[in-house]
């Protein structure tokens, strides 16, 4: 990468990373916090509260990457971020559950994510850009695993209000960030590799492969943030910890859990064992739903399933977009990584709601059997998916090229050794292969590029 495209890649990871911070923070803290609020003993307005976020995000992450594409990547992501101080500081100044669900609301109307990616896609070129989406990818783990951490520690010092109001200036000051320190792209065009395309969307809705995975992320989220209507409380009277030490749980648990996630990965890629991983994981997190279950009262019980569910979910949450990077049609990866995204959102709503609604009507075991009921469901799809091909996305640039040697060009790379999948974009002037891991022949297929550069074709 060049300075420019580091300095491109850090900043938005960084402002991605922000956005997950403001959902994150809350989790292991707000529902201990509710009990004080007018309304917020009513487990069914904290689930809302939890997952409102997830709503909003969910209906308009999608035009809001497409307005990107009209007004500018940079006009709509300082619109998206104004939206979320706002909703931030409404929350902070909020003193009913109701008042909070609504900044929540207007917090997850800030949704830029889409739009993000498409500026990172302007900054980048093709050969960096899968290295640059990754740090992104990487940026939200590490927030999650901290913000676990960090939350109990900054609701000690600074409450709940101190925690929102917080979000709402490092919001603001992200705005700055993307004005002055992220550079302005030179060219600023649609990428099928990175956004979502209409005309794409009935095929990948329809892709039975895709719709196990789509299934998936809706199931992992809904299932974590039903949980955190539920943990809480359970560590507090099981444990008798006081909500600023809940962090003394969390730490070693998402310590284990990434040590554990590093070679599980590894193994599955480079053996080849990625469906293997996979289901393994899907199996881990329904034992750990099982464990929650039945061990509400029994807080070493608890410390265990939650180190089996922290295993899982970061196995999960990392092999999900490989996943899809690995089935999604060559040309339509965006398309796919769009619908995936939603899907999530609405798996955060969907898991708060309905998380708070059963811990308020048939307690807390309800919960975690709904979330095992969901992962029963996904363990039984993800058993029937088809291997995913040992595969890795090659993309090249071409510049300007017709149409017909576009046709011509995208024909002869499919017969290169070791290409599965091709699609020369003549609009975006690339071509994005999908090759073997090992063995394919790159001389070959950059031979037939740079001849179709300079016009020669045979």
């Amino acid at each position: 990468m060049t300075a420019t495209e580091m300095r491109a890649s850090v900043g938005l990871a960084s402002i991605f990373g922000l956005r997950m911070l403001g959902m994150f923070l809350i989790l292991p803290v707000f529902a201990l916090y509710a009990e004080h609020l007018p309304g917020g003993s009513n487990h069914t307005m904290v689930g809302l509260a939890l997952g409102a976020y997830g709503l909003t995000q969910a209906m308009l992450q999608l035009p809001f990457g497409m307005a990107s594409d009209k007004f500018g990547r940079k006009r709509v992501i300082y619109f998206g971020l104004l939206l979320f101080a706002i909703g931030s500081f409404v929350a902070a100044s909020a003193t009913t559950i109701e008042t909070i669900i609504l900044g929540r609301v207007i917090q997850g109307a800030g949704a830029i994510s889409a739009a993000v990616t498409a500026l990172l896609a302007d900054s980048t070129r093709e050969e960096h850009r899968t290295h640059a989406m990754a740090m992104i990818g990487g940026t939200i783990g590490v927030t999650f695993a901290a913000s676990l951490v960090i939350g109990p520690a900054l609701y000690q010092y600074i409450g709940m209000h101190g925690i929102f109001a917080m979000t709402g200036v490092l919001s603001l000051t992200a705005i700055a960030v993307v004005k002055w320190y992220i550079p302005n792209p030179l060219a600023s065009h649609f990428h099928s590799d990175a956004e979502a395309s209409p005309a794409k969307l009935g095929d990948v809705l329809r892709n039975s492969q895709l719709l196990r995975l789509n299934f998936g992320i809706f199931s992992l989220h809904a299932a974590q943030m039903a949980m955190f209507v539920v943990i809480p409380f359970a560590l507090r009277s099981t444990g008798n910890l006081d909500i600023n030490h809940h962090w003394e749980v969390y730490l070693p648990v998402v310590t284990i859990a990434f040590i554990v996630m590093v070679p599980a990965i590894i193994y599955g890629e480079k053996r080849a064992k990625l469906k293997q991983v996979f289901v393994a994981a899907v199996g881990l997190m329904l034992m750990a739903q099982l464990g929650m279950a039945a061990s509400m009262h029994h807080f070493w019980g608890i410390v265990a399933a939650l180190t089996a569910y922290f295993i899982a979910f970061n196995i999960l949450e990392a092999t999900l977009p490989s996943l899809i990077s690995k089935i999604a049609p060559v040309g339509a990866k965006g398309t796919a990584m769009g619908v995936y995204n939603t899907s999530q959102s609405i798996g955060l709503f969907f898991g708060g709601a309905l998380g708070g609604w059963l811990s308020q009507n048939y307690g807390f075991p309800a919960v975690f059997m709904f979330s095992a009921s969901l992962m029963t469901i996904w363990l039984l799809a993800a058993s029937g998916m088809r291997p995913p091909p040992a595969v890795k996305t090659r993309m090249f640039h071409l510049g300007a090229i017709a149409a017909d040697q576009a046709l011509l060009l995208n024909t002869r790379l499919r017969d290169v050794e070791g290409v599965y999948e091709s699609a020369v974009v003549a609009d975006e002037g690339i071509a994005i292969l999908k090759v073997a891991q090992q063995g394919w022949d790159e001389a070959a297929a950059t031979k037939l590029i740079e001849e179709s550069k300079h016009g020669i074709s045979k």
